[in-house]
């Protein structure tokens, strides 16, 4: 509870401090636009003001022109009619026109106010001497006119005429429309006279909410409210003016005017929030950060307390969990030990299993030498009785081939049958395919299975990473597996090519039925011979797949266009690469 209400009491303070941020900063950036839009409002009031003061100077220059005192003759008027109208042309006025004492206009370059100004103000001011001005709304063209009266003096009777100069309001909005923020300029009457803005012509503010007439279609309607001693006004009824905007005015008695500005204050209001949301984010970060740093600590007192009560148990724990897998590891080296004397005893039956189905080929390899070494011998004693010395010769070189012939043989078997636990190293993958087709080419004669191999036509023998014995055993395996495939019909063919490419790839085809179940080939005792339980085991792919696993190689089967395909794969031997 006491942390929740510290939660909630930081959480005020932040929402506080927050809040006078945007307050302060609001208005600090209030007064940096109100210096700026003072420096607007400056820059369009003298610019409006100078270019009125244009046809103000004209006035005050054309009061005393000679022409002006010939008009009680209509040819004088004509002439003081052509000049005006010349003055008019050359300085864009809208009208110049000189009236009489009674106001009777007796002379105009365009005539547009009618004959009689007697009751305007700006005429009255002038015949009191002064400079008189004013503004109104043209009635015979609806254009918004400034006027100028001068006064022209006479020696005898002061001041005997006015010559007013009428300025088009629009041209001198023309340079400075749009170019700043919305800027107007209101009458005595409180009317927008001159602005910027279309929108705002003719509109009459107060300093009360009202609805004012429609404007181009929108009502604009506005309340006022003081903030930091600036008047801000919140506008509606008008996409084209801000929703909330800063109002400044400063009075132009020059030309009897008075400008005011509206300047959006959104920029402001975004600036102050802001600063006051990059306040509010690091109180907080620091609140967060200081409220994790406590909950740490208390965490950590509390995990403190729970681990030394552990402790103690779990070091037990792990006593006795060291000596367990103590135990287990000596377990399992010896379990490790045993496994690979399996393996080499599995090899080793591996071998003696092929040997066994050779053996009878074997037998018949070995007694038909010895049957001829005793028929040459034989021979050769007759041939020796009879003195035919040069046929004793020719028995004695055959009873030596026969006997080399048997030393072969028996050499294979030797090499075959023995266990190979010497070191990986160059072995001639030529010769051992040849071995291993020797071994078994009386088995294949005996099932009437023929053997087509060829070495490849590459100069001199090809080098294998591998151990000979191991590699003699594998393809030994294939050829068997091959022919007992093909036992149960009348062809029986096996295929063996060599494809020594930057890997060294033999491949056993046979034209057998094929693989029924490739994904379980290389399983240990997966076997698909049903002759008799004396034909295999179904360890030899399984045993062929981990001797040349042993090595480096490896060894692959599907089935071809007709029966099995086996593919052993192997690392060119590299003489820079020999340990």
């Amino acid at each position: 509870m006491q942390r929740w209400l510290l939660l909630l009491g930081f959480a005020l303070a932040v929402s506080l401090i927050v809040g006078a941020t945007w307050i302060y900063g609001y208005r600090q950036a209030l007064d940096s636009l109100a210096k700026r839009s003072d420096a607007d409002l400056a820059l369009a009031s003298d610019r409006v003001s100078t270019q009125l003061q244009i046809y103000q100077e004209l006035a005050v220059l054309m009061a005393d022109h000679p022409v002006l005192d010939q008009l009680d003759t209509p040819g004088g008027r004509e002439a003081a009619h052509q000049v005006l109208r010349g003055i008019a042309d050359k300085t864009s006025a809208l009208d110049v026109f000189y009236a009489d004492p009674e106001g009777r206009v007796l002379a105009a370059a365009a005539g547009v106010t009618g004959g009689d100004v007697s009751q305007a103000d700006y005429f009255r001011r002038a015949m009191q001497g002064a400079l008189g001005v004013g503004s109104n709304v043209l009635t015979e063209n609806g254009r918004r006119a400034y006027f100028y009266a001068a006064p022209s003096f006479t020696s005898q009777a002061g001041v005997s005429g006015v010559l007013v100069v009428v300025a088009d309001v629009e041209d001198v909005e023309q340079t400075w429309r749009g170019s700043l923020p919305a800027v107007f300029f209101t009458n005595d009457e409180g009317e927008v006279f001159i602005s910027n803005r279309p929108e705002l012509l003719f509109w009459r503010p107060r300093n009360v909410r009202v609805a004012l007439p429609e404007v181009k279609g929108a009502r604009l309607d506005y309340s006022v409210s003081r903030v930091g001693g600036y008047e801000i006004w919140k506008l509606s009824g008008n996409a084209y003016l801000p929703h909330r905007a800063l109002h400044l005015s400063v009075a132009l008695p020059v030309i009897g005017l008075k400008g005011q500005i509206l300047v959006d204050v959104a920029p402001a209001r975004r600036l102050a929030l802001l600063q006051a949301a990059a306040l509010g984010a690091l109180c907080l970060a620091f609140g967060i950060f200081l409220f994790l740093t406590m909950e740490r600590r208390r965490s950590l007192a509390e995990a403190n307390a729970v681990l030394e009560s552990r402790v103690e148990t779990r070091t037990r724990a792990l006593q006795s969990t060291n000596s367990q897998l103590r135990r287990e590891v000596s377990e399992r080296e010896e379990a490790e030990a045993a496994l690979k004397k399996a393996q080499e005893e599995l090899v080793q039956a591996g071998k003696l299993s092929a040997l066994g189905q050779m053996s009878a080929g074997i037998s018949h390899e070995l007694n038909q030498p010895l049957m001829a070494i005793q028929q040459f011998a034989e021979n050769g004693d007759a041939f020796l009785q009879r003195g035919q010395i040069d046929r004793v010769g020719e028995n004695l070189t055959r009873i030596s081939s026969m006997s080399a012939r048997m030393a072969r043989i028996i050499k294979n078997l030797r090499a075959f049958s023995r266990n190979e636990n010497e070191p990986m190293a160059r072995v001639d993958l030529v010769q051992v395919v040849n071995t291993a087709v020797e071994l078994t080419a009386s088995r294949l004669e005996t099932d009437d299975v023929t053997l087509s191999w060829t070495p490849p036509a590459e100069a001199g023998p090809i080098y294998a990473w591998g151990g000979e014995v191991r590699l003699t055993q594998v393809f030994v395996n294939l050829i068997n597996n091959a022919a007992d495939a093909m036992l149960g019909q009348e062809d029986r063919a096996i295929t063996m090519t060599l494809e020594a490419g930057t890997r060294l790839a033999v491949v056993v085809a046979d034209i057998g039925p094929g693989i029924k179940e490739p994904e379980k080939m290389f399983d240990p005792f997966y076997s698909t011979k049903v002759v008799s339980s004396s034909e295999g085991m179904g360890l030899g792919l399984s045993i062929s797949y981990g001797l040349l696993q042993s090595f480096g190689g490896n060894i692959s089967g599907k089935n071809g266009l007709r029966g099995a395909e086996f593919t052993v794969e192997l690392d060119r031997w590299i003489e820079d690469a020999a340990p």
